[in-house]
């Protein structure tokens, strides 16, 4: 057995203190190796880079050790037992590493704990310790690492089956809320960190509803004792990641639900979508797993091409879930629906790259996206989403009804997650068509390597939603339901650009392909100072092109690095990229049969 142990040394200068013993290290040199990337974050993130400083013991008496490479150590040969002490630094508030001041400690096992080379399948066990003192007198500690002597919520020692299952359970410490309820006979709990006044009751019931949902298409939770979702509670933040029985969280404060609020409001819907999401990947991603993440190698990077699914239908099922819980009604479905629209339809490389090879190069593209990303990169998160809703109507269609996505998704479950096998890359397409009956190579071809427009204006035609396009009115329009009052207006002049405040200054972040500010030769970067003669505001230059007719010529100032630049600019009509959709008035029985039926109202 390998044995850990980790304290949370120096709060204030951020350091956690770890230890492992090795009774028997191999003879010729036992080395040491940190992952440089977490499973369901597919970027290299060289943890090793947070190792302040590592020293090894052998029979009480230093022992020399020897940096391989980034990220690998060796020790000399040892004849007993081999201590390991170094610190790492934990500085990174986020859902992937390891983050620890005098208010919380938090850490994903990736983030600390080195692997010990060829005994990864060894039983771990670890150590976790509380800060010396007493201003953390009244810290908890929430995890889902099975106790061995540790009360509930308390500090102690914990064990795993290797090493895998060790950095799959990150831990939360420091002084939070807690609460808890049952969903499908298993304990769920929540502990948020952070300053709040949440109505934790609420969330409870909330999430109980949504938890529920997903059981039900699945039939039954994965094994395992206890779930947990880590909440850390901030100013501005968002963002989870999945692990095999909790979740790690980070969202605005403001997006809890408060006490005696009955309402959702878009942030607390923007949660509990967030919620919905990392709890599928109970199944889809934990469990049900491409072949290539089983036992994958955490030094380098690992490609597949089935992204589009394990976090596109992820995300199809993340929203979906909030309406057949009840959670929202089907107007409000329907305006996530939209607002997922047209974010594809607001980037022109949706049309040069397909989602499957957004997939396979998510590690130097989607998670490393420059200013260029909108021309050139589509989003297998928000394309694989759009692509399972257009395979979920498409089979619903075909069938009459009879077959679904989610009939799918539960056979995934059955022959490849209940028993741990690996999903290789043609398996989904092979396993839709086997359990549909129905011919959808054609679909898979177009959806997933090709580039066209998803024909989605039919597909929901068919559940009875109507679907348009309509030029943005403004940089806040991000689409939703069409309103019946809603009067087409006069096209405004835009620049074809997206910007953000610099200080008293406007910034282009990104040009996109055909737009007036690229035929201008703008670039992203440049720092916009007048139009006309005009200043324009650190909000951008909406305004004063609002004045303008589409096509006038204009006169920009702009500096690019330190040089003052000059160019002639056409202001342009907005392109038709923003979603409206609505419930057909004059629909059929049959499209509202099969949307009660898609929806599970």
């Amino acid at each position: 057995m390998i044995h850990y142990k980790i304290i949370p040394y120096f709060p204030e200068a951020h350091l956690f203190r770890v230890e492992i013993r090795v009774a028997e290290p191999f003879r010729a040199g036992q080395v040491l190796s940190m992952p440089a990337w977490i499973p369901g974050s597919y970027m290299i993130r060289d943890f090793a880079k947070h190792v302040v400083s590592l020293e090894a013991r052998c029979g009480g008496h230093p022992l020399a050790t020897e940096k391989r490479d980034k990220q690998t150590w060796r020790c000399a040969s040892c004849e007993g037992e081999l201590l390991v002490r170094y610190h790492v630094y934990a500085w990174d508030l986020s859902v992937r590493g390891a983050h620890l001041d005098t208010t919380h400690g938090y850490f994903n096992g990736t983030s600390v704990f080195l692997r010990v080379v060829g005994r990864d399948q060894e039983p771990c066990r670890v150590e976790i310790l509380p800060p010396e003192g007493e201003n953390y007198a009244n810290w908890r500690l929430a995890t889902t690492l099975p106790p061995v002597e540790a009360e509930h919520l308390g500090f102690g020692i914990f064990q795993a089956e290797n090493y895998d299952e060790l950095i799959d359970h990150p831990v939360e410490m420091g002084e939070f809320s807690h609460a808890g309820f049952q969903a499908a006979g298993v304990d769920h709990e929540i502990a948020v960190t952070g300053r709040h006044n949440a109505d934790m009751e609420r969330l409870c019931m909330d999430l109980k509803a949504i938890c529920e949902t997903h059981v039900g298409l699945f039939r039954e939770l994965p094994p395992m004792e206890r779930y947990l979702f880590q909440i850390m509670a901030v100013g501005d933040g968002y963002g989870g990641l999945e692990h095999r029985s909790s979740t790690s969280l980070i969202c605005k404060r403001s997006d809890l639900p408060l006490a005696g609020e009955q309402k959702v409001t878009e942030g607390y819907r923007r949660l509990l979508g967030l919620c919905s999401h990392e709890y599928f990947h109970l199944w889809n991603v934990k469990r049900i797993k491409p072949l290539v993440f089983q036992q994958a190698d955490l030094s380098a990077e690992v490609h597949t091409s089935l992204l589009w699914a394990f976090e596109g239908i992820t995300s199809y099922y993340d929203d979906l879930a909030l309406v057949r819980s009840g959670r929202i009604d089907t107007e409000a479905y329907l305006q996530l629906l939209a607002e997922t629209i047209t974010r594809l339809m607001r980037g022109s490389g949706r049309l040069k790259q397909a989602v499957v090879d957004s997939s396979f190069d998510a590690w130097t593209k989607f998670y490393k996206q420059d200013e260029n990303a909108p021309n050139a990169i589509v989003s297998y998160y928000t394309k694989g989403a759009l692509v399972a809703l257009l395979l979920d109507l498409t089979i619903r269609q075909k069938s009459r009804g009879e077959k679904s996505l989610d009939d799918l998704m539960f056979a995934l479950w059955e022959r490849h997650g209940r028993f741990s096998i690996g999903v290789d890359e043609p398996d989904i397409e092979t396993l839709a068509q086997q359990e549909t009956g129905l011919e959808l190579g054609g679909f898979f071809d177009s959806a997933l390597r090709g580039t066209d427009e998803l024909p989605l204006e039919q597909a929901l035609t068919f559940v009875g939603v109507g679907y348009r396009l309509r030029a943005a009115r403004g940089a806040q329009d991000q689409g939703g339901l069409r309103k019946k009052d809603d009067e087409a207006k006069d096209p405004v002049a835009v620049l074809g650009a997206r910007h953000q405040p610099d200080g008293r200054d406007c910034r282009l972040t990104y040009v996109l392909d055909g737009g007036a500010a690229q035929q201008a030769g703008l670039s992203a970067g440049d720092v916009i100072l007048a139009i006309d003669g005009i200043r324009v505001p650190p909000e951008g230059p909406d305004k004063l092109l609002s004045r303008l007719t589409p096509g006038a010529l204009v006169e920009v100032h702009a500096f690019r690095r330190d040089e003052l630049m000059v160019f002639e600019l056409r202001p342009r009509q907005p392109q038709a990229d923003t979603c409206e959709l609505w419930l057909i008035e004059n629909e059929n029985e049959k499209q509202r049969a099969a949307r009660a039926d898609w929806l599970k109202l």
